[in-house]
């Protein structure tokens, strides 16, 4: 869109008057300078034609006997229509002329009679000007608005297609994190599946005479919220409807065996919180932040899990577990993490011996039992906590010892193993805590995992 410059010489005026003389004097003078003079005698005739052609200016006189030029200016400012033109008052000197009155109302200027024509010409050009350059940039504004919405579709219409895009990228990257979690879920998994039957028994006792219990503590609760109903309702307690209800629900006895049943109930939990806080350690979320931690609980909750795949079966006698605990000082860590390690390499280690097993007689294995050896230390020199994880198997080659750290790499059998137990465990052990895991291995003499871990 293109602006056309301003024509300052010309424009439309209005002149309202109620004196013929005044009306064809400023004709005259208005009109010698190229400017299109309409005049009106009155101010009704003035609101009524006005929307015929709208005027640029609009010249006033304030002393007319029909309707004054205060209120015909009032008028002016209250139609949308009009109130923009700007409006030059007309006053005679010797008439009572209220300027603040004039400006109030709306007026922009005024001129006095008898007129000067350079002053007439001065301030008509000025306020036309004014207002062709208000209305100019009123249009400029519209078109720049017009533009900006054009712009804001546009803006809107790539957006929404961003939107869609990035909807996509999300839902594959939701489809990466899926799988991804259900490799790690499939690496917890393969431990946690193994020892849920065995805990699941341990837990069930305690949650049988939980719901029994929570049976009969409903019962007595709800007698309790009836009797307590009547009160509301106003009854007196030595009324005979309140005292047969204490009498229907034996409030005595229930006042007595509702907190053994609670009591009751509470060590259930205990024991259930218990069972449970040795599973959470393999799967709990930890703290954004490191927080101090005793290895020797996270050691202790995984053998507990753990413990009944060390118990013997019809394949094995019992695996034997060897604690040689230092005196170690709480470190800052994540638990959580650290137990899943220890869940791995105490897994691992009986799946190794549990292979041994399966290639020695019963014999053999009584000669020399199943063991696995867990140590811990402090390096004073080092500042470090270690923890070593040995079992007395079959042992791993040099080849394997390479790659066993790799994300993927197993030497289990198909649905036996992730792949992904070590490789975790080490970018929980090096690039989380800023410790260090390593492997040493003999060919039948056994394995020992090592973990170093900084004592701040």
């Amino acid at each position: 869109m293109s602006f056309s410059p301003i024509n300052l010489d010309h424009g439309n005026i209005l002149v309202i008057d109620d004196t013929p003389a005044n009306l064809q004097l400023l004709m005259g003078l208005l009109s010698q300078k190229g400017y299109t003079v309409r005049p009106i005698p009155s101010g009704k005739l003035a609101l009524q034609g006005i929307h015929l052609d709208y005027p640029h200016l609009i010249l006033l006189d304030i002393q007319m006997p029909d309707m004054d030029g205060y209120e015909v200016c009032k008028h002016l400012k209250a139609d949308i229509r009009t109130q923009d033109i700007p409006v030059i008052f007309i006053s005679a000197l010797d008439d009572v002329f209220d300027k603040i009155k004039a400006f109030e109302v709306g007026g922009i200027d005024y001129i006095t009679k008898p007129f000067h024509a350079e002053e007439v010409f001065s301030r008509v050009k000025t306020h036309i000007t004014l207002y062709q350059l208000q209305k100019q940039l009123q249009e400029k504004t519209i078109y720049q608005e017009q533009e900006i919405l054009k712009k804001n579709i546009i803006l809107e219409q790539m957006i929404e297609s961003l939107e869609v895009v990035n909807q996509e990228l999300e839902e594959r990257l939701e489809q990466l994190k899926k799988a991804q979690l259900q490799l790690v879920q499939s690496e917890k998994m393969a431990s946690i599946g193994q020892l849920v039957s065995g805990i699941a028994h341990e837990i069930n006792n305690p949650v049988g005479f939980i719901e029994g219990n929570l049976h009969h503590a409903t019962e007595y609760i709800q007698d309790l919220m009836d009797l307590l109903q009547l009160y509301q309702q106003g009854i007196d307690w030595n009324s005979q409807t309140t005292q047969e209800k204490i009498g229907e629900i034996e409030l005595d006895y229930l006042l007595t065996d509702l907190p053994e049943l609670i009591k009751s109930m509470k060590e259930g939990t205990k024991r259930i919180a218990e069972i449970s806080k040795s599973m959470r350690t393999f799967s709990r979320a930890d703290t954004i932040a490191k927080v101090p931690f005793n290895i020797h609980d996270g050691i202790d909750s995984t053998l507990l899990i753990l413990r009944h795949r060390l118990k013997a079966n019809e394949l094995r006698p019992e695996i034997k577990v060897v604690k040689n605990y230092g005196n170690l000082l709480q470190i800052n860590c994540y638990p959580g993490q650290l137990n899943q390690v220890f869940m791995n390499l105490i897994a691992n280690a009986i799946d190794t011996l549990e292979e041994s097993s399966l290639e020695e007689t019963l014999a053999k294995i009584k000669e020399a039992p199943n063991q696995i050896t867990i140590t811990t230390e402090i390096d004073k020199e080092k500042q470090q906590t270690i923890i070593r994880v040995r079992d007395n198997g079959k042992g791993i080659s040099e080849e394997v010892k390479e790659k066993i750290f790799e994300h993927l790499f197993t030497t289990k059998g198909v649905g036996k193993g992730t792949g992904l137990g070590l490789s975790i465990s080490r970018q929980i052990v090096e690039e989380k805590h800023g410790g260090k895991i390593t492997c040493t291995s003999e060919l039948g003499i056994g394995t020992e995992f090592a973990i170093s871990l900084p004592n701040y």
